[in-house]
Order: C-alpha cells, then sequence, then structure tokens
C-alpha cells in the first residue's frame, strides 16, 4: 500500500512547488514591508513567495519527513518562506526524534546553518531557536550559548535569547536571566524585544524571579526590554517600574 508521502517526491523542489501554488503577489507585497526589506533595514534583501504561515506549516506536515539534505537545499533558498518551512520540518523531526543522537544530529545542522547566515529574520528565529533549545536544557553547553550572546551577528544574539525559553518552559531561570544579563545593553531594538519577551515568560511562571531581576536592573533596561518584560504586570505595578 503507498504511503502518503510515496504520493509525491520528498524533494526541495516539491516543497518549492507546493508554496508557489498557494503564494500570492499580494501577500508577498504585504510581507516586504512588514519584514523590513528595504535598503538599511534588518530584512535587507530579503524576498517572498506571499505564503501565509500557516500555510507553510500545512506544507511541513506534508513532508515531514524530508530528509536533512534537502532541508539544506531549502535553507540555501533566496525565497523566506522556503527557509520557514525548512524550519518548520527541522523542528518537527527534532520533536519527534527518539535518542539523543539524532536529536543532537539535528541541532548541530541548525546550529550550522544558523552560523552560515541561513536563518536570518527574527520569524525564522521565533519559530525554530526555542524548540530546539531544549537539547541545551538535556545537555548544556554554556560556552556555546554565550558566544552566540556576544555575536557581532544580531541572528546569533537573538538565536542565544530564543533559545533559554526551552529552559523558562523547564522552570530552569537562571540562563534566561544569564543571557537577559548580557543582552543587557544590545543596541538593537529586536533584541530588547526579545529579551523583554523571556522575562515576561518567567514572570508567567513565577513571578518573584522577574522581580528580583527587575530590582537589580531595571533602571538599565532599554524602556522596550522593560515595557516588554512588565507587559503582563497590573497598571499600578508597571507604573512603578517604569517610574525610574
Amino acid at each position: 500500500m503507498n504511503t502518503e508521502h510515496d504520493l509525491f517526491e520528498l524533494t526541495a523542489a516539491s516543497v518549492l512547488a507546493a508554496l508557489q501554488s498557494v503564494a500570492t503577489p499580494e501577500r508577498a507585497k504585504s510581507s516586504q514591508w512588514y519584514f523590513k526589506t528595504g535598503p538599511g533595514e534588518y530584512g535587507e534583501g530579503d524576498v517572498f513567495l506571499g505564503c501565509t504561515v500557516p500555510q507553510t506549516r500545512t506544507i511541513a506536515k506534508r513532508f515531514q519527513h524530508l530528509p536533512l539534505d534537502q532541508i539544506d537545499e531549502l535553507l540555501d533558498s533566496v525565497w523566506h518562506e522556503a527557509r520557514l518551512t525548512a524550519l518548520h520540518i527541522l523542528v518537527g523531526q527534532f520533536q519527534r526524534a527518539k535518542t539523543r543522537v539524532h536529536r543532537t544530529e539535528l541541532f548541530d545542522f541548525y546550529l550550522g546553518a544558523l552560523l552560515r547566515g541561513r536563518i536570518n529574520n527574527w520569524d525564522l528565529i521565533d519559530t525554530s531557536a526555542p524548540y530546539l533549545g531544549q537539547l541545551l536544557v538535556e545537555h548544556p553547553r554554556k560556552t556555546l550559548i554565550i558566544n552566540l550572546s556576544r555575536s557581532q551577528v544580531l541572528w546569533e544574539r537573538r538565536a542565544a535569547i530564543m533559545f533559554t525559553f526551552a529552559h523558562i518552559r523547564a522552570s530552569e531561570f537562571g540562563v534566561p536571566q544569564h543571557m537577559a544579563i548580557n543582552l543587557l545593553h544590545d543596541e538593537h531594538d529586536l533584541i530588547h524585544k526579545a529579551v523583554g519577551w523571556m522575562l515576561r515568560e518567567i514572570g508567567n511562571r513565577n513571578i518573584e524571579v522577574l522581580r528580583g531581576f527587575l530590582s537589580k536592573y531595571h533602571t538599565v533596561m532599554p524602556r522596550t526590554m522593560l515595557r516588554y518584560a512588565i507587559e503582563k504586570l497590573d497598571a499600578d505595578e508597571r507604573k512603578r517600574w517604569m517610574s525610574r
């Protein structure tokens, strides 16, 4: 009996064809603006087919058994949605992996792609690093994550803090706070937002840990980072932290 994935080729070309079949020029134009692809902007030069995120997830499920060499080819694509779909597939394979060896292989593959500049926008980081970061909970690599947080490359620094979402889900708050301190004086708004988001997630699980961090650092945190961190607190407490 034919299985579902016997009905189409498990190739990067087939994934790209599936994406092209649902893409629209209107969506592509909107995405070019939303992801700041103009000269000097953080997504400069990125190009879009015009697919929605739910469409990329649906296609990723169809191709969930795509071989790594074909995922690698997708990550080399000029098309943003091809790289996004590749990461959906990779995350799914990581989550289904049964052994440490397999999870490590997939994590190292991901890390290589990150360091070669192929995971190069905030949505690509955010759809992947929080899940692949589970390996760093199970088998810490402190030097790796510290080095990423000190990188000159924006997306490597964003990955450093987003990896720690896995620690937060495991109620391990030391590594996320360490990364937040390392990135406290980062100049980029996308880092301010990511760090504030992770601090907020800590607060969602343990408000006293968040308050302890804020008591030490709220006077030196960038305003955007602070606003993101305290977003779920009540109005009076937010006002107190913002009045510095």
